[in-house]
């Protein structure tokens, strides 16, 4: 992702003022600058690192920043920079793993408008959406809906309905998503690579913004959704012809202490078979919340070997902001 904001989309590429039916400026300045600062010993340190920028949008009166919650997890600094130059300390507020956003309280005044929020109407696969980053109308794309489809992550990552896009945002971490009324829809998580007809076309997935809605209340209330916990393995694992591979296991995560190893196969969970890496990670959490121990058939090395994890809550390993 580039650091710098001294680069700019070609006009043709960006919106424009006159021809779009909200008001260009505001939703631009919604958009802020977000840099977190992550202690080295903190969990996720060596997968995420420890110094992460990217962008939130204001959602709220009061100033209150969604963005993409890996830019803020285990998270000791925050600052967020508006297009006018305000700077502002922030607190993580909190991030919540199974919709993957998360929030950003600013500890003082923004002064930046905040921006109305929406779920992705079906018409707009075949109209125009925009890519926002903080930066200004340079920083602003044009883009199109090219799918809405299930996501599946090799992090224990699900989502039912992913939002993608193309052409794709260099900076799209914590990017606003708009639709053609300039309403946010989306927050920009990944750089992928789809498949458009007989040609693959670089693009950004975005994790719907209208997740936070239902879970919004408990997150401003307790730091995290009011429901049981989803069972964590700390495995990283991906779809092959063999069937469900791991790649790696995290570093004293329940699959490493359990002997799961990289480049075991997973046959199946608690006896059902699995068809692909979505359906492992349901087969996963309907054994049973955080705490539950999930049985594994694993096929190694031309064997069948059969293990325990003993799953626990993600969150549990990660270092909790504290306002200081």
């Amino acid at each position: 992702m580039a650091d710098s904001i001294h680069w700019a989309f070609p006009p043709a590429l960006q919106p424009n003022a006159d021809d779009v039916d909200f008001d260009l400026a505001e939703a631009l300045d919604a958009v802020v600058a977000l840099r977190a600062g992550i202690p080295d010993d903190a969990f996720t340190a060596p997968i995420l690192g420890t110094e992460r920028g990217g962008n939130g949008v204001v959602i709220d009166r009061d100033g209150l920043v969604l963005t993409i919650g890996y830019l803020i997890t285990e998270a000791e600094s925050i600052w967020l920079t508006t297009n006018a130059g305000t700077v502002v300390a922030g607190h993580a507020l909190a991030y919540d793993q199974e919709s993957g956003l998360g929030l950003v309280l600013p500890l003082g005044p923004l002064g930046a408008r905040s921006i109305e929020r929406t779920s992705l109407a079906a018409g707009e696969l075949d109209g125009e959406v925009y890519v926002i980053s903080h930066g200004g109308v340079g920083h602003a794309l044009r883009a199109k809906v090219v799918a809405r489809r299930e996501f599946a992550g090799h992090w224990e990552y699900l989502l039912d309905e992913a939002i993608f896009t193309t052409p794709a945002h260099p900076e799209w971490s914590g990017a606003a998503l708009l639709d053609s009324a300039g309403r946010l829809v989306g927050i920009g998580s990944l750089f992928v690579q789809e498949a458009e007809g007989e040609e693959t076309v670089k693009g950004n997935m975005f994790v719907p913004s209208e997740l936070i809605d239902p879970i919004l209340g408990d997150l401003l209330r307790m730091g995290r959704a009011n429901r049981p916990a989803r069972a964590w393995l700390g495995m990283y694992s991906v779809e092959t012809r063999e069937g469900i591979a791991v790649q790696g296991v995290a570093e004293g995560s329940p699959a490493e202490r359990a002997g799961v190893r990289e480049g075991d196969i997973v046959r199946n969970v608690a006896g059902t078979s699995i068809s692909g890496l979505a359906d492992f990670y349901r087969c996963v959490w309907r054994c049973g919340s955080a705490g539950t121990g999930i049985p594994l058939t694993l096929w190694r090395g031309g064997a069948i070997k059969e293990v325990t994890v003993t799953s626990v809550d993600r969150n549990a390993l990660l270092k909790k902001p504290s306002l200081q």
